[in-house]
């Protein structure tokens, strides 16, 4: 007996050697990162900083780890492994003692306890060494400084451009490893900036987000700023129009004219022009077939003994905000609105300013679970490679069954905004449209000369702005205007790409959804759809459309760009990417991996 406490004492001892002799071992290194820099010049664009990170934590390997606990618990549970010396073992149960649970045996639970951690460490492992992308921005910072980034919130003078010492006070919090330098950074009036911290976070699962990266934004000096701008002056004029009338309205009919004159105008065309069918819609093939709302967001939902209704509160028509330059300036100097939404009747949603509220008060993951709901309660198939598909005595519910698919659809969202958080606030720090608005009032007006591209100031949309409101100000859809964060890229959107992403790895893209429906013009009913492609509306393409609605929503509401939705998609759908990679191998089915169609058309499986 007294020879078995030895040799138990030896082997755990052994353990805590080993593991201190791996800690020991881990080396550091000092790898580039970038962040915010006030360097100008060519090549200044981001400065490095050296952070310390593990070299690697390999040399505990699966079949060493597994050797040492092996040898190191001789069989015993270590639920008594720091029992006393003196308590004899006992030969037998006690009657009525808890007993091992059938099915396993001596051992086991220390050998599981050890394959989740190689499963933790080998997921890690694979984050850690995939390449780093090049995280650039554009260079407007040190070429224009600070006249093409945002700065809402902070002080700005007569014209709305910022205060330079608190401009680069920011800079400086952003470069600062403490919550306290945001504190000092000096503030226009009484909203906070909202949680540039958030871009700083770690996650345990997925990529890191400072691991992910978009292209840098376009430049105030080029088109396609320009038709970006244009477009959303033209969302403002046609937010009152219903998405059934865009064949007749001459409103849109204007606007296709316009912005297909511009030289690098990027949204869907046909045969090269903007048309009825293609303009204010995403540019994957699902968002241009049949009507402008996606399925998700007018079908009936499902929620347990529930069934709701997916019309929406409103606002009334015609109500647009910081169209006179005194109201556009208290707002980007961070006061608070002095208006406030009208609601009106609840309606289907039939228009862009419907659009822009779903928007103004969802919650982000929302209209993603609920097309889940929808698609569970429709019994739309299952992915081709879910597992349970080929098994007949068992089904997936923990594992690819219904609990399942609803939680991991909610569970991307958070991280997905940490990733879209570091790009705004750590590389971009694009502005937001109602910013760029006021530099080309300013422009046309004479009081500055500001770098703008001359395509927006040729503009008919910049026109009809000012017959109608006196200003060349972008009208908005909210009160206040903008969230107080960068525009570059759309939160919304990384969200929406993320949650697609998980319901297009979930459903079969391909199964064709029942029963089509469109909104009345007033929005009162539900309708059926018997139009163009109305046999071909896919669980992929319209789970695609209503990415793209709830991204366009926060357009016609003014506070985005295309490419700030257009981006972010990518951003989010690499998020999912890599939650799906993470979780394929926590799975003990037999599973040959998630199939999925991205936004750019290919095919892939994870």
């Amino acid at each position: 007996m007294m020879g078995q406490d030895a040799e138990d004492r030896k082997n755990k001892k052994r353990l805590i050697t080993a593991g201190l002799r791996r800690r020991r071992d881990e080396s550091y290194v000092s790898v580039g990162r970038a962040i915010p820099s006030r360097q100008t010049g060519a090549g200044s664009r981001m400065r490095p900083i050296v952070e310390k990170q593990p070299r690697s934590l390999s040399s505990c390997s699966r079949r060493a780890f597994l050797a040492c606990i092996g040898a190191g618990l001789g069989g015993v549970s270590p639920f008594f492994a720091n029992a006393s010396p003196s308590v004899p073992a006992l030969s037998a149960p006690l009657e009525g003692a808890p007993r091992e649970a059938a099915g396993s045996d001596a051992g086991a639970s220390a050998r599981r306890r050890a394959e989740a951690f190689q499963i933790r460490l080998d997921a890690a492992l694979y984050q850690k060494n995939l390449p780093l992308p090049p995280l650039l921005d554009n260079g407007e910072e040190s070429d224009y400084p600070y006249v093409a980034n945002y700065s809402k919130g902070l002080p700005h003078n007569g014209l709305g451009e910022v205060d330079y010492a608190a401009y680069r006070a920011l800079l400086d919090a952003l470069s600062a490893e403490e919550d306290a330098a945001f504190e000092r950074v000096p503030l226009g009036g009484v909203r906070p900036l909202r949680n540039p911290q958030g871009g700083k976070a770690f996650d345990i699962e997925g990529p890191d987000c400072h691991h992910l990266a978009i292209r840098p934004a376009p430049r105030i000096d080029q088109p396609e700023s320009s038709s970006e701008m244009a477009e959303l002056y033209w969302m403002a004029l046609a937010r009152d129009v219903s998405f059934t009338e865009y064949e007749s309205n001459p409103i849109v009919a204007s606007a296709c004219t316009d912005l297909s004159r511009f030289s690098d105008f990027r949204g869907p065309k046909q045969s090269g022009l903007v048309t009825p069918a293609t303009i204010f819609r995403g540019n994957t093939r699902g968002d241009q077939m049949g009507p402008y709302v996606s399925q998700f967001l007018l079908k009936d939902i499902p929620y347990g003994t529930l069934r709701i209704s997916q019309k929406q509160q409103s606002v009334i028509p015609n109500m647009d905000y910081m169209t006179d330059s005194a109201s556009w300036l208290n707002i980007q100097n961070g006061l608070a609105p002095f208006a406030s939404d009208v609601f009106d009747r609840p309606r289907y949603i039939g228009n862009g300013r419907d659009l822009a509220t779903y928007v103004h008060f969802d919650a982000l993951y929302e209209a993603y679970l609920n097309a889940c709901l929808i698609l569970l309660g429709l019994g739309a198939p299952f992915d081709r490679r879910n597992p349970y598909l080929s098994l007949n005595k068992t089904d997936g519910f923990a594992t690819f069954g219904g609990p399942h698919i609803l939680s991991l659809v909610t569970e991307v969202a958070t991280r997905a905004l940490k990733a879209v958080w570091f790009a705004k606030w750590y590389v971009h720090r694009r502005l937001r449209p109602e910013e760029y608005g006021g530099r080309v009032h300013y422009n046309l007006t004479g009081a500055r000369n500001y770098p703008i591209d001359s395509e927006i100031l040729k503009s008919q949309a910049v026109q009809r702005i000012f017959s109608r409101f006196g200003t060349y100000l972008l009208p908005q859809a909210y009160p206040e205007g903008c969230p107080l964060h960068p525009s570059y890229g759309s939160g919304h959107a990384t969200v929406a790409g993320a949650c697609v992403t998980i319901l297009k790895a979930w459903f079969d893209e391909s199964f064709v959804l029942p029963n089509p429906v469109v909104a009345s013009a007033d929005g009162s009913a539900l309708l059926p759809y018997s139009g163009r492609n109305a046999g071909s509306l896919t669980v992929g393409g319209e789970l695609n459309k209503l990415a793209a609605n709830i991204a366009a929503g926060r357009n016609f509401a003014g506070i985005h760009w295309r490419t700030d939705f257009s981006e972010a998609f990518k951003l989010g759908e690499a998020v999912a990417i890599g939650i799906l990679e993470d979780q394929k191998k926590t799975y003990k089915e037999s599973f040959d991996g998630f199939s999925l169609t991205k936004f750019d058309g290919t095919t892939i499986t994870v």
